[in-house]
């Protein structure tokens, strides 16, 4: 049964799960799957933010899979490429995850990083850090994005720290989970972790 809920509620049902303040998080998303939402995608962002604090982190995939290099098309087969056809903004081109990470990366205090298919978005503590060398590294290696909330995120008890990042999957399955790249990729085994392809990207002012 979907409900009518308000970024309270949300922020009062991550809780009763466990997350808190500090934590340092990886979050997939589907809206729709909350049912109505007062405030939309913005309410859910609001509710992690209010939840892990600018003491934690929240990172969320900004992907667009390549779409934008096929053709001159974005992410959407129906709208044109934000930022030219086939080049990469980190501040205009939008992600194919969804409403929720697409809102989230366009946020003010959210930092997203330079990959040009495979963009994390962050926001909090170790947000800058994160995305910072993404396009240095490989796609979902150790020092990527994921990579590092995956060895550094903190647990949200400050009496019992615990090394490594959490995930939430908010109304989504673990098919959506990225985390399985970064495990393949740890593995040297063959996966979308190991991309090298070149792609033109457009460098922020």
């Amino acid at each position: 049964m979907k409900l009518n809920l308000t970024s309270e509620d949300i922020r009062r049902g991550l809780e009763a799960l466990g997350l808190g303040r500090g934590m340092g998080l990886m979050a997939h998303s589907s809206l729709s799957a909350f049912g109505w939402v007062e405030g939309g995608a913005e309410a859910v962002i609001r509710a992690l933010q209010a939840l892990v604090g600018p003491e934690g982190t929240i990172l969320m995939p900004s992907f667009n899979h390549g779409a934008i290099f096929r053709e001159g098309r974005s992410a959407s087969a129906d709208a044109p490429v934000a930022g030219g056809p086939g080049v990469f903004d980190p501040l205009k081109t939008p992600t194919s995850n969804g409403r929720i990470p697409d809102t989230f990366w366009r946020m003010p205090g959210v930092f997203r990083s330079l990959n040009p298919t495979h963009a994390f978005a962050a926001w909090g503590r170790d947000a800058e850090r994160y995305t910072a060398n993404h396009h240095l590294t490989l796609t979902m290696g150790e020092d990527s994005p994921l990579g590092l909330l995956a060895r550094e995120g903190r647990s949200a008890s400050a009496d019992a720290p615990t090394a490594g990042g959490w995930q939430a999957n908010l109304g989504t399955t673990h098919h959506t989970t990225t985390a399985k790249h970064l495990a393949e990729t740890m593995r040297r085994v063959p996966c979308l972790g190991y991309r090298t392809e070149a792609h033109p990207v457009r460098l922020p002012d």
